[in-house]
């Protein structure tokens, strides 16, 4: 929407309505590609372009995921070579939408090429743009999707899909100078550790063990936002980036996550697989580098391993006489 003064010239008002209307049509009949995502990764707008090749009836608004899982078996879409769409959807989710600005190419399943765009707000809400790159030198297309899936591999956990250590601590560090930049932001990192990890592969072996990490992964995926940033940092660890939260928003968010986690069965047929996680969390102090924020976050998950497991404990918060 354009912007206009509530004292405007009601000439000029008209004007700029007019140059609204316009551009409204000019995006919705473009053979370019566009939509708006909001922070949950949900369509909010799409053009007709987006929802011919996408698959959308008209007013249906649904997630990014719901699109790539419904799509798959129609052969609609983007082309999904990947003999395990779940691990695909974990390692693209863990990327997609995590920094200001990305562009890619892709290909459809129609035979198209696509060189796509995301511009992501401070809020979580991204502008997706496509346009069509089919006729350029196949050659050089393979190459640069080669290119691409190198960084792709680079930056995700090759276990559990999601993103790696790399991966996060980038974009731990990048965060931070956003925040360091911005008077009066927040920002929380949270590390997580499965409790007696050692214990569930002794008993369940290692498949056991693996299945509980994916788990987990999956979990954790389902309820972040866009803007928060996940993935594992070693064994049985991982660790969440959440820009523009406090630890009490974080706090809560983790403690619900842990009680999913503890009334979760990763395998249905092995009901006594459960697990428990021990969480703790930092908040941004005012020149934090990223690895005295990781080393707050991290101290706080000791502590809360040390006062019984399957809790969450904050840097700077004593622990009481009854947890420890």
């Amino acid at each position: 929407m354009l912007a206009i003064g509530r004292g405007a010239d009601p000439g000029i008002r008209a004007f700029m309505e007019s140059i609204e209307a316009a551009l409204s049509g000019l995006i919705g009949q473009s053979h370019v590609l566009v939509a708006v995502y909001d922070r949950t990764d949900r369509i909010r707008y799409a053009n007709d372009a987006f929802r011919r090749t996408f698959g959308l009836d008209p007013e249906e608004t649904p997630s990014w995921a719901e699109i790539m899982r419904r799509n798959l078996p129609q052969l609609k879409g983007t082309a999904i070579r990947s003999p395990d769409f779940e691990a695909w959807l974990t390692s693209t989710q863990s990327r997609r939408g995590k920094t200001p600005f990305r562009a890619y190419e892709t290909d459809l399943t129609d035979g198209r090429w696509l060189w796509m765009t995301e511009t992501v707000q401070p809020n979580g809400w991204m502008l997706y743009i496509a346009s069509e790159i089919t006729d350029l030198r196949p050659d050089e297309r393979l190459l640069r999707q080669d290119r691409d899936l190198a960084l792709r591999a680079a930056q995700t956990d090759e276990l559990t899909s999601t993103a790696n250590r790399r991966f996060v601590f980038g974009r731990l560090e990048a965060l931070l100078l956003t925040t360091a930049a911005t008077p009066g932001s927040e920002l929380s990192v949270c590390v997580f550790d499965i409790d007696l990890f050692k214990g569930i592969n002794d008993r369940f072996g290692h498949q056991g063990g693996d299945m509980v990490l994916r788990h987990f992964v999956n979990l954790v995926h389902q309820h972040i936002g866009r803007t928060d940033c996940f993935g594992r940092i070693g064994g049985e660890e991982f660790m969440l980036v959440t820009p523009g939260s406090g630890v009490e928003t974080c706090r809560l968010f983790v403690e619900a996550l842990l009680a999913e986690a503890r009334v979760a069965c990763p395998l249905p047929d092995l009901p006594a697989l459960a697990y428990t996680c021990s969480a703790g969390i930092a908040a941004y102090r005012p020149g934090d580098t990223a690895p005295a924020l990781y080393g707050r976050a991290d101290r706080a998950l000791y502590r809360a391993k040390e006062a019984g497991r399957d809790r969450v404990v904050l840097a700077e918060e004593p622990l009481s006489p009854a947890s420890a």
